[in-house]
C-alpha cells in the first residue's frame, strides 16, 4: 500500500536518524536513497558518517535527481533529502519556477509506485531572511517543495531537539 511520510526539522534535529529507525520498524531491508551531490571534503565526511550509521540490512542508492529511474515497488524507502534534491535542480536550471516544475513532476512520477516513501527535508525558512538573493530564491523553492510534498503526505513529523512531533494540517496547505 502506497504511503508518503514527510519528516522535517532544522539542522541536527534528528530527522535522518528518526527516518532510519522508522524505516527499520517497517521493513527488515529498507532502501536509503541519497540525493546529495558531494561538493567538498567536509560534506564527504558527513556522508560517510551517515553511511557508517546504517548496517548491511540497507540497500543504498545514490541518485541526485531522477528518483523515478528506480523501481522500488513494495519497498520502504528513505529519501534523504529534499533539500539536497532541490539544490541539484536549482543549480542546473538556474530558475526557481523551472526547478519547482521539474521537482514536482519527478516527485509525482516517483511516488506513483506502490511503496512507502519516507522523505526527509529541512525547514530552512524558519530563520531570518538572507541578504543574498540566490539564497532567498532557494529558500522559496525549498519552502514551496516542502508544501507540495506535505500536501500529498499521509503523515508529517516535525523534529525538534530529537523529539518527533506529529503535525496535523488544520486547513489545506497552500502550494506555489
Amino acid at each position: 500500500m502506497k504511503k508518503i511520510i514527510l519528516i522535517t526539522g532544522g539542522q541536527r534535529s534528528g530527522k535522518s536518524q528518526y527516518a532510519e529507525h522508522l524505516a527499520l520498524s517497517l521493513s527488515p531491508h529498507p532502501v536509503y536513497m541519497a540525493t546529495a551531490h558531494v561538493w567538498d571534503d567536509e560534506f564527504r565526511q558527513r556522508v560517510l558518517k551517515h553511511q557508517e550509521r546504517r548496517g548491511p540490512e540497507w540497500e543504498n542508492i545514490e541518485e541526485e535527481k531522477t528518483l523515478s529511474n528506480h523501481d522500488l515497488t513494495g519497498r520502504v524507502i528513505v529519501i534523504d533529502c529534499i533539500t539536497l534534491w532541490c539544490t541539484n535542480f536549482f543549480f542546473e536550471l538556474q530558475d526557481v519556477d523551472k526547478a519547482l516544475f521539474a521537482l514536482k513532476a519527478e516527485f509525482d512520477r516517483f511516488t506513483a509506485q506502490d511503496a512507502t516513501f519516507i522523505f526527509v527535508t529541512n525547514e530552512i525558512g524558519s530563520g531570518g531572511i538572507s541578504d543574498n538573493a540566490v539564497q532567498r530564491q532557494f529558500t522559496d523553492l525549498q519552502g514551496w517543495m516542502n508544501q507540495y510534498v506535505a500536501s500529498r503526505a499521509d503523515e508529517v513529523t516535525l523534529m525538534v531537539c530529537g523529539i518527533p512531533l506529529s503535525v496535523q494540517p488544520q486547513s489545506p496547505p497552500m502550494t506555489h
